[in-house]
């Protein structure tokens, strides 16, 4: 199969022209890639078994993971669902469109395929101007995992697509680089509680100012057992991985530690004042910025110690790769070392997460070891992608 590649050329002035194409393959069955506002997803029609098939086979991804189908407006949801809870209302009044999948009882119009065999099903109404002009001209829901193999990191640009995608598919839209860098937040209100089975950009803190009492799904806590069918994407299998062996070094709590800044200057270090959104912690003539929630002696301990795991297999001879953030990028002197943002902005690291994962699989790296960060707001979606990346292969210190 030939895959073609379209480039929008203004995401701001989208002509219907530069998607009809695109729209005409969906409807007839084929297979699109095109750019949301978190990684870019892989369409095919959600009413149409044999599209949801075709997209199980392009990815290798097991049939009992559920797709999440993506409407173009508000008024698509109820012909695809038997019911509208109140919870869901409120969240669709409040975070449509946006980052949020939410889980319904299915209609009799979705197929089994497109909901991995439950009898219900995920719905999100992106907000993205490609994504939602393509939806609107198919005229059809558009079922649409992340555009990758199953288990690679989810891919945030079209030239990630390529990689994965290229002679899979028959399409692929290049809307250029996505915005927040990680999947959706997925919510069942199909339970008289509402519960978080994948957290993302639209956090724990955002449900409950609107919903109240919210739950968190256990499966998000660790790996799920086999026998278990999953509710939604990215619960049950390996997923977000790299090709190398990454290992995950977080820091527990340090009650006793303090906050000592300060600031370095040309010539050395100048004392400077203590503040809790971000400090450095000193260390020799080396010095850790720390943002977020970590205390400084959490910091230096997880810094010690993928500095030490990093050298252990590079005196091994083994290619190691290094996650840290813009603070800590000096502290490193071995290894391949890639930033993935700054601590204090958590919107950078998910931004940031997939794509130096998936340079380090073009490295060749063979062992990467990552910091960890603090799991309040959006910090809880990446330490879960990560922890999944990583097959909860963590080390605490």
């Amino acid at each position: 199969m030939e895959t073609k590649r379209i480039v929008i050329k203004d995401r701001k002035n989208i002509k219907d022209e530069e998607l009809a194409e695109a729209a005409a393959v969906l409807r007839s069955g084929g297979l699109v890639a095109f750019p949301t506002e978190t990684v870019y997803g892989l369409g095919g029609n959600a009413l149409d078994e044999d599209a949801a098939r075709k997209i199980y086979a392009a990815k290798g991804r097991p049939s009992d993971n559920p797709l999440i189908a993506h409407i173009s407006c508000a008024a698509d949801l109820a012909p695809l669902v038997k019911e509208i809870p109140m919870a869901g209302r409120k969240l669709m009044e409040a975070f449509w469109p946006g980052p949020l999948t939410m889980i319904f009882p299915k209609s009799g119009r979705v197929p089994y395929g497109t909901t991995g065999g439950l009898d219900t099903v995920a719905v999100r109404m992106p907000d993205d101007p490609v994504a939602g002009r393509l939806i609107a001209l198919a005229g059809v829901p558009v079922a649409a995992p992340s555009a990758n193999t199953s288990g690679r990191p989810s891919p945030t640009t079209a030239d990630h697509v390529w990689q994965d995608m290229n002679g899979r598919i028959d399409m692929i839209i290049d809307g250029g680089p996505v915005g927040i860098g990680v999947e959706s937040t997925i919510v069942d209100v199909s339970s008289p509680v509402p519960s978080v089975l994948r957290p993302g950009a639209i956090t724990m803190e955002m449900l409950r100012e609107v919903l109240g009492e919210v739950t968190i799904d256990p499966a998000i806590l660790g790996p799920m057992k086999e026998d278990i069918r999953p509710k939604a994407p990215g619960m049950k299998y390996r997923h977000y991985a790299p090709r190398a062996e990454l290992t995950l070094v977080e820091a527990v709590e340090d009650e006793t530690a303090g906050c000592e800044a300060g600031r370095y200057e040309a010539a050395g270090y100048e004392a400077a004042g203590c503040e809790t959104a971000g400090y450095e912690a000193v260390r020799g003539q080396e010095r850790v910025g720390c943002g977020g929630q970590m205390r400084d002696g959490q910091v230096e301990r997880m810094v010690g110690k993928v500095r030490e795991l990093a050298h252990e297999k590079l005196i091994q001879g083994c290619q190691v790769g290094i996650i840290c953030t813009d603070e800590s990028r000096s502290c490193y002197t071995e290894g391949t070392v890639r930033s993935i943002g700054a601590r204090k902005s958590q919107e950078s690291v998910a931004h940031n997460l997939y794509a130096v994962l998936r340079e380090f699989d073009d490295l060749k790296v063979e062992y990467i070891f990552s910091e960890s960060f603090s799991e309040d707001h959006l910090g809880q979606a990446i330490m879960n992608r990560l922890s999944k990346a990583a097959g909860y292969k963590i080390v605490r210190v």
